[in-house]
């Protein structure tokens, strides 16, 4: 795998967003200092602590995050900005909102049968929304 491969890898990763603040981030302004939304490829366990430059452990971030975590845990960087994981792949949140929508279809569809068939058509369709409507954003 060439640089530009494996930036993009690492990009796509979290769908663009910097894992520590969630900020988006600009694929074309990687190491772009002073540009918006620029990046760096992020250990999230450090290399001092023992980290490696396998794929796992690279992650997009912020400068301004990948400069201030240094080499504490991400855990530690993440909650300082109020968060609690990386932002989930484009793929991840497409599985999450499918099986959500699904979800909320099959519950809709339960309760809405006490009504008979149309109450869990109509069930189906109101679970099924609030489903999809509570998928992950990031």
């Amino acid at each position: 795998m060439d640089k530009q491969e494996r930036i993009k890898k690492i990009y796509y990763k979290t769908d663009g967003y910097c894992h520590i603040c969630h900020k988006k981030l600009s694929l074309s302004n990687y190491g772009k200092r002073g540009a918006k939304g620029a990046w760096h490829i992020e250990h999230s366990k450090a290399k001092a602590n023992g980290g490696t430059d396998h794929l796992n452990n690279l992650y997009p971030a912020c400068i301004s995050c990948n400069e201030e975590k240094g080499i504490m845990h991400t855990q530690t960087a993440r909650g300082y900005n109020r968060q609690t994981r990386a932002p989930y792949s484009k793929a991840k949140k497409q599985k999450l909102k499918n099986q959500n929508t699904i979800g909320g279809l099959v519950a809709g569809a339960i309760t809405g049968s006490i009504f008979g068939p149309v109450g869990a058509l109509v069930g189906g369709v109101i679970g099924g929304a609030i489903g999809e409507n509570n998928s992950p954003k990031k």
